[in-house]
């Protein structure tokens, strides 16, 4: 079954974090991907731009609204995602453990209900 790992932490720049905190956060992600990549579970991952990069999308009243930037109002951002496939909830969880924003911010763990595979929708 494929999960979801969502990464949640403070907005923060790269000037605010330091050079040796960034660096050392692109260490842990680049291990963490690679023991994911080395255990045969790593589906896909992706590190997202700042939530300031970002465009939501909303109907209201059947018109659509396009605003810049995130729509939450909240000092966390989604950071990244890593897809996984592995058995079960208890196996996420133990892979989720070991996710570097574990210990500076939120890893939700979301099971995939769909997903496309050479253009077509397929349960995950």
């Amino acid at each position: 079954m494929r999960y979801m790992l969502l990464f949640h932490y403070a907005e923060e720049s790269d000037e605010s974090i330091g050079p040796e905190a960034v660096e050392a956060g692109m260490r842990a992600f680049a291990s963490y991907a690679a023991t994911l990549e080395q255990a045969g579970i790593l589906v896909s991952g992706q590190v997202l731009q700042p939530s300031a990069a970002s465009t939501t999308l909303t109907s209201a009243g059947g018109e659509l609204r396009i605003q810049d930037g995130p729509f939450a109002d909240t000092k966390e951002q989604l950071g990244g995602v890593i897809v996984i496939d592995v058995p079960d909830l208890d196996t996420a969880l133990e892979w989720a453990r070991q996710a570097p924003p574990v210990a500076w911010g939120t890893v939700e763990v979301r099971p995939g209900a769909v997903h496309t595979e050479a253009g077509s929708w397929v349960p995950s």
